[in-house]
């Protein structure tokens, strides 16, 4: 099996458990090499260099060298000061691991999404400045969707081909696509169909539809799997 090293590759943490008495593992998404796991050794000492750099949501520097499905971790340090994203809390902070747990769920090991990771970036500024997190969060699924080669069919109808009216009305098929129908499972107005399409989230009407959609399109990509951050994010609303 070839080794396998890279020195200063843009990445991001994800997640991190402990490894025996002191290490960690660290699943990083990062530009070029998309998401990997990686032995951070020693790395929960108090005196380690990596143990105050590991952090989520934080744009970094990543060297690591290895075989195989798990690779040591040579070094981390900050790309440039820390970032906005560090004051993320509260639903926001709860937004930012629920794309976190996205991309573990979604994206295979070492599979490059360089416009993801883009979008990425870009979606946790978003979190910490958008004065609602629904469109941040929006438009984050429909692009990890489109990355993964199930974008959905938004601007005209699954059969016919005809241009989404924006006063119809429209069973979405997750395998298909919008049926023009006055019932079925799951309904999404055209109006919100052709919002979605030009990520305009004005309408609360859109905003509420387009969850349910992107909601039910992931689930069928997860076969099952329970989001646990989307079941905390789903607790709080009922608070």
């Amino acid at each position: 099996m070839s080794k396998r090293r890279a020195d200063h590759e843009p990445g991001y943490v994800l997640h991190t458990y402990a490894y025996k008495e002191t290490s960690l593992i660290v699943e990083a998404f990062t530009r070029r090499m998309g998401r990997i796991a990686l032995l951070a050794r020693g790395a929960r000492r108090p005196r380690s260099a990596m143990r105050g750099v590991l952090l989520a949501f934080q744009p970094l520097r990543l060297g690591w060298s290895g075989s195989g499905e798990l690779a040591t971790l040579m070094s981390a340090e900050w790309a440039g000061p820390l970032q906005p994203a560090t004051l993320l809390s509260g639903r926001g902070l709860m937004c930012g691991f629920y794309l976190n747990e996205l991309i573990l769920r979604l994206l295979p090991r070492e599979d490059p999404h360089e416009t993801l990771f883009d979008h990425y970036a870009a979606a946790l500024a978003g979190l910490c400045t958008a004065d609602s997190p629904a469109p941040v969060l929006r438009g984050f699924e429909k692009r990890l969707l489109a990355e993964l080669g199930y974008a959905p069919l938004l601007d005209r109808e699954a059969a016919s081909g005809a241009p989404i009216e924006p006063s119809g009305s429209y069973a979405y098929e997750p395998e298909r696509g919008p049926i023009r129908a006055e019932n079925g499972a799951l309904m999404v107005s055209g109006r919100t169909l052709l919002d979605l399409a030009a990520d305009d989230f004005s309408r609360s009407e859109t905003r509420d539809e387009a969850r349910t959609l992107l909601r039910a399109l992931i689930g069928q990509r997860l076969h099952g799997q329970v989001l646990h951050t989307r079941s905390v994010l789903m607790a709080l609303n009922e608070l």
